[in-house]
């Protein structure tokens, strides 16, 4: 199968140019100025359009079992809304139980991503410490092409590493050539807080953001950057929710530690009065960790994105409906955490950031796809319009408009964050593996499309990238 993109604008991280793009057998094969095209190959007209790498989210959690529910959206309704919005790619996370074997609980995973319509990949989660996580390490990296491994700082009692398996994991991922990333919450801190509430008669959504101040944030984003800089290590902090944790993060770069930082739209574009809402569905629905701030802290936010002190945005898409929301009625500890986002980052992010001068068409490709591919080693083959790449392409029409939608959207969810946002700026075409997936409000998503992308360890360049990180910093003095 071959199609051939005519007339368009493209646009890479690096810079942009009117070319034709051509591209047979899944993947980019010609990119130019009036290309030829075999007889039969598919043409798009993208005239007066953008010609993108395809949207990677590098958080999502499709059908994750959690907080006694398991999530709505599994990984083919996921990934196909993805295409919807122009996201060709997810990094979804394997969360083993404590004590379970990393290898049984990501040939789960595996198990269930089977039905994705788009590429996916997968970060693992490292929440207990024996001989048989070091070994699972090693397996995962050299024989699975798992090259990430994350760290929840919080929830207490259930997947919390302590300081001690995030010392073992972060040596194993150094010694192995991985990258760790952290949800940076001080979980003690949030369950003395959420006691406190409770005791208090704080029961509804209103005392979920009360319960993990930004405080409580910073505190750990800074513990877990300095953790890593000991080992000498590379993080990456997921999701980045306040001042104070970005603060934390340009200090460290200025210093030439190698920390990386990932904002969701949601963060970008949603702040705490939500949970004030005294409709509980309403409020419940927005339940998610870290909460949503006040507005000075989407304004550093965006500052952070626009210096690259952040490199990527993603959703942390973790969809749960209201009669799952519902569990928590009378104790908001027990509302499931996650909001959605996987259809709409890409049209938020242009509308606000784009649209609004944050930032150009390039930053736009650098923060929704080229930044992700070249942290977690997957660049070129991903988040990029060259020769050779995959053709995962989004085809941008910046004049399109809507309006955001539960009633309209593909994502398997009865709540959208972003309800009622008016958005100029949307996916027109979507290729996936050089097939077009989506088309002009017609979704051609297939089950079990999708492929396992594996991503190679950082060897042999990164033990040189970690000690001149090392040597560059004046706390090394």
């Amino acid at each position: 199968m071959s199609v051939i993109i005519r007339g368009g604008t493209v646009v890479n991280a690096n810079g942009r140019r009117r070319a034709d793009v051509y591209c047979e057998d899944g993947k980019i094969k010609a990119i130019g100025i009036d290309l030829d095209a075999p007889s039969g190959a598919e043409e798009l007209d993208a005239g007066g359009q953008y010609v993108m790498p395809g949207g990677i989210d590098p958080h999502t959690h499709m059908q994750l079992p959690f907080m006694g529910t398991v999530a709505s959206e599994d990984f083919y309704t996921g990934t196909a809304a993805g295409l919807a919005g122009g996201t060709t790619m997810i990094i979804d996370f394997v969360i083993p139980n404590p004590q379970q074997r990393l290898m049984d609980a990501y040939r789960q995973w595996r198990e269930w991503s089977e039905k994705s319509a788009a590429d996916y990949s997968f970060h693992v989660a490292v929440t207990w410490w024996d001989d048989s996580v070091h070994a699972d390490m090693k397996t995962l990296v050299e024989d699975e092409g798992v090259n990430s491994f994350k760290h929840f700082m919080a929830y207490k009692g259930a997947i919390m590493a302590t300081d001690e398996i995030m010392y073992h994991s972060f040596r194993r991922a150094l010694e192995l050539g991985a990258i760790v990333t952290a949800h940076a919450e001080n979980g003690e801190l949030v369950f003395q807080l959420q006691k406190d509430l409770l005791e208090k008669g704080l029961t509804g959504p209103e005392a979920h953001p009360l319960s993990r101040p930004p405080k409580v944030e910073g505190e750990a984003a800074h513990r877990v950057i300095q953790f890593a800089d000991v080992v000498g290590v590379p993080v990456y902090l997921v999701h980045v929710s306040t001042r104070e944790a970005l603060g934390h993060i340009t200090r460290a770069r200025s210093e030439g530690a190698r920390v990386f930082g990932e904002v969701l739209a949601g963060h970008l574009l949603i702040d705490d009065s939500v949970y004030r809402n005294p409709d509980f569905e309403y409020a419940a629905a927005h339940v998610m960790s870290p909460p949503f701030r006040p507005k000075s802290h989407q304004d550093a936010l965006w500052k952070g994105l626009q210096s690259g002190n952040l490199q990527t945005t993603a959703t942390d898409h973790c969809c749960f409906c209201a009669d799952q929301k519902a569990m928590g009625k009378g104790d908001f500890t027990q509302i499931p955490n996650g909001t959605a986002g996987i259809e709409d980052r890409m049209a938020v992010l242009w509308t606000n950031g784009v649209n609004a001068g944050r930032l150009t068409p390039e930053e736009f490709v650098a923060a929704t796809s080229a930044n992700a591919a070249q942290i977690f080693n997957i660049f070129p083959r991903k988040g990029s319009i060259s020769v050779g790449a995959d053709a995962d392409i989004v085809v941008w029409d910046p004049s399109a408009t809507k309006t955001i939608s539960k009633n309209t959207h593909h994502q398997n969810v009865d709540f959208n964050i972003f309800e009622g946002m008016e958005v100029t700026g949307l996916a027109s075409h979507t290729l996936s593996q050089g097939a077009i997936a989506y088309a002009n409000g017609d979704l051609r998503a297939v089950n079990g499309k999708g492929r396992y992308v594996k991503r190679p360890a950082f060897h042999p360049m990164f033990d040189a990238l970690t000690k001149a990180a090392r040597a560059n910093s004046p706390r090394k003095g």
